[in-house]
């Protein structure tokens, strides 16, 4: 019998025209093992609608666009039989880079057809869905002022970023990890299942999807004119390797804070109370990686 694969194509997400992935999907697909119909989402959360409905009848539901819509389709196939592929679109797209899924349409297409199936790890904050990263500080207040802006991109994002640092005010967290207990003043508190934010910036260089464990990273307060090389040290995964950042791996994590506030899962905003619960789910995402993912390269 044939794989049944539906593509939720989110038209917006990225900024970027998808008019033409349609043509694509059907001149690259390989019909003579799948069956593929293709949809485009309407409105926010339509993307997890249409995938939850597909869960129990497709063996694969394909995420078409950014983090975003990457969660709202992982979070309705999550425990269930159906995978998780990715056509990356988004402005970051980290989940897909940390699984090696090409960024070209065609390969990604390609990908589909190839059919290479791992089961990952999730996240949950407060029972919400996470599948790349979550975090509230700095990177929580910059995903609610991206969100914002008209036109997306990493280079938006970095202008974001520079602009806000200025002003930014770091905040005392006291944490729960595994039932050990921190005390920190962060900059930025980040959950990693994957290294990556996107974009290849790599928060936790050393971090895995599959090890059952969360990576929370601490960043803490430092220098302005030290903005540059906190960058630099992503780009080039040293980032673990700063006196500035705290890497504590976890499976159960709690969180509180003197406020509310901003925090994000996988770059997508929300205000949350002061308190905040985090845990990992794992193996519990099966999902198309890419040919040249290999589980050992990230343990």
């Amino acid at each position: 019998m044939k794989r049944k694969v539906l593509f939720v194509i989110n038209p917006i997400a990225g900024g970027k025209a998808k008019a033409h992935v349609p043509e694509l999907i059907d001149k690259y697909i390989d019909r003579t093992t799948i069956d593929h119909t293709i949809v485009f989402t309407e409105e926010a959360g339509h993307a997890h609608w249409l995938a939850k409905e597909a869960s129990n009848t497709y063996q694969s539901v394909i995420a078409v666009g950014g983090d975003g819509t990457v969660n709202e389709v992982a979070s309705a196939v999550v425990k269930s039989n159906a995978a998780l592929g990715i056509l990356p679109f988004g402005s970051g797209n980290g989940l897909s880079r940390f699984l090696s899924i090409p960024m070209d349409t065609v390969e990604a297409i390609k990908n589909i057809n190839h059919n290479k199936v791992e089961h990952i790890d999730a996240g949950q904050m407060n029972g919400q869905w996470f599948f790349n990263m979550a975090g509230m500080g700095f990177d929580a207040h910059i995903s609610e002022v991206f969100a914002r802006q008209t036109k997306r991109g990493f280079i938006t994002y970095f202008r974001s970023a520079v602009q806000e640092i200025i002003n930014y005010r770091s905040q005392r967290y006291h944490m729960q990890i595994d039932g050990s207990e921190y005390d920190r003043e962060a900059f930025m508190l980040s959950f990693a299942n994957s290294s990556q934010y996107g974009n290849n910036a790599h928060v936790s260089p050393r971090a895995s999807v599959q090890d059952g464990l969360l990576d929370v990273c601490v960043i803490k307060p430092f220098p302005l004119y030290r903005f540059p090389e906190m960058g630099l040290r992503m780009f080039t995964k040293t980032a673990d390797k700063s006196r500035y950042v705290e890497i504590i791996k976890g499976r159960h994590i709690q969180v509180s804070r003197k406020l509310s506030g901003p925090v994000h899962l996988d770059g997508e905003p929300q205000v949350t109370g002061p308190n905040a619960e985090i845990n990992v789910v794992p193996l519990s995402l099966k999902v198309i990686v890419g040919n040249e993912y290999h589980p050992k390269a990230h343990e």
